[in-house]
C-alpha cells in the first residue's frame, strides 16, 4: 500500500523551496504598492481591492503611477497602461494550460488567477513536470497571500515609510528572477534571447508607455522561437528546420 505521508521527491521539494523564496521576495514589494497607491490618492480599501482582484503587480504599479502623475483625469490612460502590461499573462496562460489545466473548472479558475510572472518562472525553471506543477502552485499561493497582506500593511502605513525603494524591496523580486534565470542560460540561443530582450526593454523604457517594454521584450522570444535563430538544426527532407 502506498504511504500517503512519505516525503515528496527531491525535485518537488526543491520547487517548493524556490516557490516560497520567490513568493516571499515578491510579496515584500507589496508594501511599496500599498504605500504608493495611497500616495496616488486611493483609499486603503481601494488599494486592497486592486491587489485582491487585479493581482498583477506590474499592472497595479502602472495604474497607480499614471494616476499619481495625472490624477483622476488620467484614469483612462491608467487603465489602458494596466491592461497593456497585464496582457502578457494571456501568453503565460497558454504556456501553463497543458501543465496545470484540465482538472475541473474550479481548479482551472484558480490556476488562471495565479498565473503571473513569478509562478510561471518558477514552474518553467523545473525539469520535472510534477516539480513544475508544485512550483507553480506554491509560488502563486505564497505571492497571492503575501502580496495582499503587505498591500494592506503598506496602505495603512502610507507616507510613514517614505520612499520604499530605499529599503531595496524593488530589487528583491528582480534578484529572485535573476536567480531563476541564471541556471537556464546554457545555450547560445537562451543567452541571445535574454540579452536582446534586456537591451530592448531598457532602450524602450524612457520612451514609451508603461507595459510596452515588457511586451516588446517578450516578442524577442517569439521571433527567436519562430525563426529558430541560434537553435539546434534538425535534418529534414528539404534540408530545412524540422
Amino acid at each position: 500500500m502506498r504511504r500517503r505521508d512519505r516525503p515528496a521527491p527531491y525535485p518537488e521539494r526543491a520547487a517548493t523551496r524556490q516557490g516560497i523564496a520567490v513568493g516571499i521576495a515578491t510579496a515584500a514589494y507589496g508594501v511599496s504598492f500599498g504605500a504608493l497607491a495611497v500616495a496616488a490618492g486611493l483609499d486603503v480599501w481601494q488599494a486592497c481591492v486592486l491587489s485582491l482582484l487585479m493581482f498583477t503587480g506590474g499592472s497595479q504599479f502602472a495604474l497607480v503611477g499614471v494616476l499619481a502623475s495625472g490624477g483622476v483625469a488620467a484614469g483612462p490612460a491608467a487603465v489602458a497602461s494596466a491592461v497593456l502590461l497585464g496582457s502578457r499573462n494571456a501568453a503565460y496562460g497558454m504556456r501553463m494550460k497543458p501543465l496545470v489545466g484540465g482538472n475541473g473548472w474550479l481548479r482551472d479558475a484558480a490556476a488562471a488567477w495565479i498565473t503571473i510572472d513569478e509562478s510561471t518562472a518558477v514552474a518553467l525553471a523545473q525539469d520535472d513536470p510534477a516539480a513544475a506543477r508544485r512550483g507553480f502552485w506554491v509560488t502563486g499561493t505564497v505571492v497571492y497571500v503575501g502580496w495582499n497582506l503587505t498591500t494592506l500593511a503598506g496602505a495603512l502605513i502610507g507616507d510613514l515609510l517614505g520612499d520604499t525603494r530605499a529599503y531595496g524591496l524593488d530589487a528583491a523580486a528582480a534578484a529572485a528572477f535573476l536567480g531563476l534565470l541564471w541556471p537556464r542560460l546554457k545555450s547560445h540561443q537562451t543567452i541571445a534571447v535574454a540579452g536582446a530582450a534586456a537591451v530592448l526593454a531598457a532602450a524602450l523604457t524612457p520612451a514609451v508607455a508603461p507595459g510596452v517594454p515588457v511586451i516588446a521584450a517578450a516578442l524577442v522570444a517569439v521571433v527567436v522561437g519562430v525563426t529558430n535563430w541560434l537553435g539546434p538544426r534538425h535534418p529534414s527532407g528539404n534540408g530545412g528546420v524540422a
